[in-house]
This record gives C-alpha cells, structure tokens and sequence, in this order.
C-alpha cells in the first residue's frame, strides 16, 4: 500500500452526505470488481453490465483497463510494482465512484490477490460494498480467443512477464460470484451479476 507523502494536509468534509447522494440517485454505490486472464471475457461482460443497469434507470460507469492506462495510469508498465500501483489507483477511483453513489464496474487482470484484497479492505474501512466477480475461464480457451493477439506476441517471447505465460495469476480464494465464461453466455452473466446486486439491496436505499 502507498504511503502517505505529503504533509499539511487536512480532510475536507462536503455538506453532502452519502445517504444525500443515494437518495438523489435512488440507489446505492458499489464497486464490481471483474477479475480474471485476458480474454476471459472481462471487459465484455462489464461493458454489456454497465448498458443493462442504464437500461434499468441505474447510474454505473465502467472502468476498463486498457482505458485507464490510456489516461491516468499512461506511466505504469506491467511489472509487479506497476501493477500493484496500477490496482491502488484504480480502486481509490473506484471508491470515489461508489461514494458518490454510482456502480462502479471495474475490468481489469488485476492477477496478485494481495492487490485485490487491499482495494476491498479499502471499500470496507469507508463501509462501502465491493463484489468481486471472478471471470473465469480456463487459459486454453481464453487463448483460442486471444482478441488482441496478445497470448501469440507472448507465446512468440514478444511480450516478458504476461499474465498465465510467465507471469502468474492467482485466482480468488472468495470471490462473491463466479462465472464460467466458456459455459455461460454474455447474457446469462449479466444477468447473474444483477440478481446478485438485487439480492444485496444496491438497487434500493
């Protein structure tokens, strides 16, 4: 976990709660966290995720990998340091997310369970729900898939360190829902995921 740097500072309560927040929006903010190899079908799943839950009234923005290196973590490589920073950024955004009473969705490798299991510790000390979702898919069909060709650049030595090639990926111990991609269909998980969030009451405040 990133130490505390600077000094000085001071927390700045708004005048705004976050029962203010989850009344406004009629529902409670929560942090999805997909989790899996590449090409388990992730990002997929969190993207058709975010569309039905705006189809049901609800606010949720996804928060995808590729993405949020594009822009806010553009100076992290993938070596164990950078990933594990990669994870502690994103799951402070996605804490800021699911306070201001949207869900989150969170698309990301995210391989070394001690990573995960700090953002959830995270969410825990500010009371704030975090569902692990553990994508799972057996390497071999995720690598028939390979939509970005990545497997083949990592199987060709193009690519150090990938996720289930030479780099290793430690699946969840607990997570609050599995989903079997190479059995089920997009569909079926999706909705999966929202009988989950429904039976935990994030859709009502």
């Amino acid at each position: 976990m990133a130490q505390q740097v600077a000094t000085n500072i001071t927390w700045h309560a708004g005048q705004i709660t976050r029962e203010d927040r989850q009344r406004s929006l009629g529902q409670k903010g929560a942090t999805l966290w997909f989790t899996g190899l590449s090409g388990s079908g992730k990002s997929t799943i969190a993207v058709a995720l975010e569309k039905a839950l705006m189809q049901r009234g609800k606010h949720a923005y996804c928060l995808d990998g590729d993405n949020i290196r594009h822009g806010l973590n553009k100076n992290l490589g993938f070596s164990a340091a950078d990933r594990e920073e990669n994870i502690r950024r994103i799951g402070e955004v996605a804490k800021l997310f699911a306070d201001a009473g949207m869900i989150a969705t969170t698309s990301f490798i995210s391989p070394y369970r001690a990573d995960r299991d700090a953002v959830r510790a995270l969410h825990a000390a500010a009371n704030l729900p975090f569902v692990e979702v553990f994508v799972d898919c057996p390497i071999e069909v995720a690598e028939q898939r390979d939509p970005k060709g990545l497997y083949k650049k990592a199987r060709a030595g193009e690519i150090r360190g990938f996720t289930g090639i030479d780099d290793p990926y430690e699946p969840p111990e607990h997570p609050e829902l599995r989903v079997r991609t190479d059995q089920l269909s997009v569909e079926d998980s999706v909705q999966a995921v929202l009988k989950l969030l429904d039976e935990r009451g994030i859709f009502t405040v």
